[in-house]
């Protein structure tokens, strides 16, 4: 069978603009500083591990649990409106614990990489793609997360306070409206 690099392309951008780690920089930034620090490596293998195991079992694991990919979402979504909400309004809803364990795990791995989203979407391109296409573009996005987050202290020096106060803002605004929309999306489902 001949390799596909049209498939290949389009699993690893869509990934990409789900995953958005170039737009959650800000809020990886400001958690980190809270957190007293962060395990780049560590955030992104807890990530692939989500990312691997709801591409392998993620049906059969909520269905174990009565849930269903709809109610995941929802979840997700409030956890990102409220890391959205707490950027754009700079008042601390997420405590630090000072624990940069706990703090890698969630909400970085889960759910700012690994999120609800993410998670849906890799289960969704396994309906229209061939796997090795959706693994090949799991890895390169990680391997991409990986970079931002090794790189975190280089982009907080370019971009300056300043420029990470204005960016975090905007970017909060887009986190509120992208939890909005898969609140919306996916909340219809409970009246059934």
């Amino acid at each position: 069978m001949a390799f596909n690099l049209d498939q290949l392309i389009t699993v690893t951008f869509t990934l990409f603009a789900v995953i958005d780690i170039v737009g959650s920089v800000p809020l990886i930034i400001s958690l980190k500083d809270k957190m007293g620090g962060l395990r780049s490596f560590r955030a992104t293998a807890i990530s692939g591990a989500f990312m691997l195991l709801f591409f392998f079992v993620g049906e059969q694991f909520l269905n174990i649990l009565g849930l269903d990919i709809k109610s995941f979402a929802v979840g997700g979504s409030i956890v990102i409106f409220l890391l959205g909400l707490e950027m754009v309004l700079g008042h601390e809803i997420f405590k630090g614990d000072a624990d940069a364990k706990s703090g890698t795990v969630v909400p970085i791995a889960f759910p700012i990489i690994a999120g609800s989203g993410t998670l849906t979407t890799i289960m969704s391109l396994k309906a229209n793609f061939e796997q090795q296409y959706i693994l090949l573009g799991i890895l390169i996005n990680l391997i991409v997360v990986y970079i931002v987050l090794k790189s975190l202290k280089w982009i907080e020096k370019v971009l300056g306070k300043n420029g990470l106060t204005a960016v975090r803002k905007f970017f909060g605004v887009i986190l509120l409206a992208i939890a909005v929309k898969i609140f919306g999306s996916n909340i219809g489902a409970f009246g059934k």
